[in-house]
């Protein structure tokens, strides 16, 4: 019986599939219709299903279908709503294609987009944001939206090598084999030979003038035959793969076995891309993990531009087919492939055949014949050149300029060694006086490098032979002897030379390596040190920068979620010429763009989101997920533009660069997950407070409580012999005590509603004299001995507001003014236009404000210095500033310049198309 620890399923590969599940559900679901080649009828069975889903009552739209002047084809459109196409300009022809905008506003059930394989025009106008069409499809997946298109075999990357051999064509429009591996349905559309000829020869395929050409260039028997097992290879790979991912969804449909790992190593030469391709197609067939190594010996850190662009291309076709990128670094590539595959528990290398020949295999072994000496517990498969047709040969490279000063200084060098022996030649032999000559020769492999030490090398020997060896300033050799002490010393010089300029380079790209990774450290520590975005981000640019020799800005989101340029940039390293709109598209998605990339390959600089993880609501998701599903949050976007573009074109350095991203990301996570916190606590200090004012006024009330329950004692006790006058003075005792009650519990509830924000404005269309009228007839009784102007013009515009709490506003401000100014005091009211806002007043000539900051009075709780023996709370200012910064306003006080005091506040007023 099994252990019972044994039975429990993983947690970890749990959560991955419920991961996957639910990113599939989110997903628009992508159906291929694939073939063998052009003709065998995938666009018109795709127009077929088409029409049927519509007619079951799919709602479906056509995005684009070349029909290739097929009329058949063409007649099955007919009745479908048919997107219209993109006009893309270039070289004064215009092209229609598809436009993927359009495509994702209208968002129907079903997107049709036929020929997956095609490439955009890069350089048109308008440009589009991707290269290939393949990726525009990803796009309309990733929006939830169901894309039909086609296929053909030959345009699977992997497959273009053996395509090219095949039919001597070689594919420059192909699709990354994961496209075909993760849609959801493939249809194999297949047809004989002779049925494809047959249509081929009808015009159903091309128009009559190509159909000749096509004949006799790619529609051949033979071709046709190798294509449609292609095909059929593939189309039960897909379906073997289907059946493994059910296996591993239900753990009872079968044992599976550890996955094999192989390596692939390449070099900077053209066999790079095929051998890449068939560790694709190797990797699919064995159902293994596969990983490109590609290694820096001192030989090809010599390379010149075009070689380190080469193994740039090769790395990066290996990440486009899923594989695993790795660049290595030591003195022999066989040696670096079998530590690193002993290392990663690798079963087999993969190379290719060695391209030296002749005398130079006997003088130097390749890596393969290395690797077969010695790889004693790992496989090595040594892949043979295909000759196809069209395949790019590696040009022999130009001659690089020659470094003269470093020759001049290497033979200074072979002159100072020899002053030095002449000085020693007194007191030394001549075997010490050799060392001194090699001394020089490692001083020189440190120093100026290979060519120019090896120069040293053969000069210190002919130093050596004509100044010091008998017959002294004469090359001839009078001992014999003396010839095999001149090949020993030049051929260990030789070696000290080539070793000392191998550690030379390795120390060089080491030191690299390490001051990248310090680096990384350094940018790691100092933003855990560092708090606030912006502080974040010009610490991240200041590194960025200066690992990646270029110019970096972190674009940081506003309150509506736009991007914008740091407004304190440095100067030193920033990039001020950032596209929003680029940054924008990569926040939106979480995707990174432009250099290096899939999307909008063109653009000068890189853009790579920075991301959080999903931890809560308080951040907004982006706008593609559903609400109920925590995706990850895009706090940034990161963009660098490099001096050189091979930083972050190597696989390797764009690593190294998503690292700092994430590490950006972290950081910005964590500030705001800081701010979250610190919401929270002032949040709970709030409400600690205002509980504890709400105590404080409860405490308030114990005193008018006394007063009413006294009076109210007093009249139910003696009410019957207390004076008439008696009687009248307690219960307006009471009257005026409940009132000031009810007027000091309607203040706090309305200070606390207006607070928490939960009350919803009613605006309406009102005039200032009305609402105005309003707080006057409340408190007609109130301002009894007062003298009131109001002085509003007739032609301002009414303002947007809600009448209710405005009012409350003019009622407050008006009572403050009855209650601290003595009797014939005067009061206005006064109201005028200013742009888009009315600045409304309230002022009077009473005794004014008392002394300090007049912007304090609008604090909870704020009493001037005459005020107590006015009752009253300090709430009424509070009250009237929430209510106008509620209506987007401001309110101020400040004294009156011919004495009293002056209270202005502003509402919105009617716009002007209104």
């Amino acid at each position: 019986m099994q252990p019972v620890s044994d039975q429990r399923p993983d947690p970890d590969r749990l959560l991955a599939a419920v991961q996957a599940e639910e990113a599939r559900a989110r997903r628009g679901r992508l159906r291929i219709f694939f073939g063998a080649s052009a003709g065998v009828g995938k666009t018109y069975a795709m127009l077929e299903a088409a029409r049927a889903a519509r007619a079951a009552g799919r709602d479906l739209v056509i995005g684009y279908v070349q029909p290739h002047g097929r009329t058949d084809t063409e007649r099955l459109t007919e009745g479908l709503e048919l997107l219209p196409t993109l006009p893309v300009r270039h070289r004064n022809l215009v092209r229609q294609e598809f436009d993927l905008d359009r495509a994702l506003v209208r968002r129907p059930g079903v997107v049709v987009v036929d020929e997956l394989a095609h490439s955009n025009l890069a350089e048109g106008t308008p440009a589009p944001r991707h290269a290939k069409r393949w990726q525009d499809v990803e796009e309309l997946l990733d929006a939830g939206i169901d894309v039909w298109t086609t296929v053909n075999v030959q345009h699977l990357e992997s497959l273009k090598d053996v395509v090219a051999g095949i039919t001597g064509i070689r594919q420059n429009e192909t699709v990354p084999d994961r496209i075909l591996d993760e849609a959801d349905d493939i249809e194999l559309i297949d047809l004989p030979p002779d049925d494809l000829l047959a249509r081929l020869k009808a015009g159903k395929v091309y128009v009559e003038d190509q159909v000749a050409t096509a004949v006799e260039r790619f529609f051949r028997i033979p071709n046709l035959i190798a294509l449609r097992e292609l095909a059929l290879r593939r189309t039960a790979d897909r379906v073997d793969a289907a059946a493994r991912a059910y296996a591993e969804r239900e753990p009872g449909a079968r044992t599976m076995l550890a996955r094999d790992r192989f390596l692939i190593g390449v070099g900077p030469g053209p066999r790079g891309e095929e051998l890449v391709r068939f560790g694709k197609r190797f990797a699919d067939a064995l159902d293994a993990e596969w990983t490109v190594v590609s290694v820096e010996t001192p030989r090809q850190l010599r390379f010149g531009e075009a070689e380190r662009n080469r193994r740039i291309e090769v790395l990066r076709l290996a990440e486009s087919l899923g594989a695993e990128t790795v660049t290595l670094g030591g003195p022999s590539a066989a040696q670096a492939l079998l530590d690193y595959a002993r290392l990663r528990k690798a079963t087999r290398i993969v190379v290719g055949t060695a391209a030296g020949r002749g005398w130079r295999r006997l003088l130097r072994a390749s890596t393969p014949d290395r690797l077969v000496r010695l790889s004693h517990d790992v496989d090595v498969s040594v892949i043979a050149a295909r000759g196809a047709p069209g395949v790019e040969r590696m040009r022999t490279p130009a001659p690089r300029p020659l470094p003269w000063p470093r020759y001049a200084w290497a033979a200074g060098m072979t002159a100072l060694c020899t002053a030095l022996a002449f000085a020693m030649q007194p007191y030394f032999e001549l075997t010490n006086i050799v060392m001194m000559y090699l001394l020089g020769v490692t001083f020189a492999g440190l120093r100026l490098g290979r060519g120019p030490s090896a120069l040293t090398a053969v000069l210190n020997v002919a130093a050596f032979d004509f100044f010091f060896v008998p017959p002294r300033f004469d090359f001839a050799v009078a001992d014999v002897q003396y010839l095999v002490t001149f090949a020993v010393m030049l051929g260990v010089a030789l070696v000290i030379s080539g070793l000392t300029a191998s550690v030379r380079q390795q120390t060089r790209v080491a030191g690299a390596r390490e001051r990248r990774t310090a680096l990384l450290y350094g940018m790691s520590r100092e933003l855990a040190a560092t708090r606030g975005g912006a502080n974040i981000a010009r610490v991240a640019v200041q590194h960025v920068a200066e690992v990646f020799d270029g110019q970096a800005v972190v674009l940081l989101p506003d309150a509506d979620g736009r991007l914008q340029h740091p407004a304190d940039a440095p100067l030193s390293g920033s990039l001020r010429g950032a596209d929003l709109s680029v940054a924008q598209w990569v926040a939106d998605h979480a995707r990174a763009a432009g250099l290096g990339t899939d999307t909008l390959p063109a653009a000068p600089a890189i853009y790579l989101p920075l991301v959080a993880t999903p931890s809560g609501a308080a951040t907004p998701t982006p706008r593609a997920a559903p609400a109920a599903e925590p995706r990850p949050v895009t706090l940034g976007v990161l963009a660098l533009r490099p001096a050189n573009r091979r930083r972050v074109l190597l696989p390797e350095q764009l690593h190294l660069l998503e690292t700092f991203a994430s590490q950006i990301g972290l950081a910005l996570e964590r500030v705001r997950l800081a701010e979250s916190a610190e919401h929270a606590r002032i949040t709970a200090e709030t409400e600690g407070v205002r509980n504890t004012l709400l105590a404080s006024i409860s405490h308030d009330l114990r005193t008018p409580l006394a007063v009413i329950a006294g009076a109210g004692s007093t009249l139910a006790q003696h009410g019957e012999t207390l004076a008439p006058q008696r009687r009248l003075e307690l219960a307006r005792s009471i009257e005026r005590t409940a009132r000031g009650m009810s007027e000091l519990v309607s203040n706090v509830l309305d200070l606390v509603r207006l607070e928490s924000g939960h009350v919803a404005l009613r605006r309406d269309w009102q005039t200032v004299d009305d609402l105005a009228g309003a707080a006057l007839a409340r408190l007609d009784a109130s301002l009894a001995g007062h003298v009131v102007e109001v002085s509003v013009p007739a032609d301002l515009a009414p303002v947007y507001v809600d009448a209710a709490l405005v009012v409350e506003v003019f009622v407050n401000l008006l009572e403050n003014a009855a209650k601290y100014t003595p009797q014939g005091t005067h009061v206005w009211i006064t109201a005028a236009a200013e742009g888009d806002v009315a600045r409304i007043g309230v002022e009077d000539d009473g005794p004014g404000l008392p002394p300090g900051d007049p912007a304090r009075l609008f604090d909870k709780f704020q009493r001037g210095r005459s005020e107590s023996s006015v009752s009253g709370a300090g709430l009424g200012l509070t009250i009237c500033r929430s209510i106008v910064v509620a209506h987007g306003g401001v309110i101020a006080a400040e004294l009156r310049p011919g004495g009293g005091a002056r209270f202005t506040f502003t509402l919105p007023l009617q716009e002007a198309s209104a």
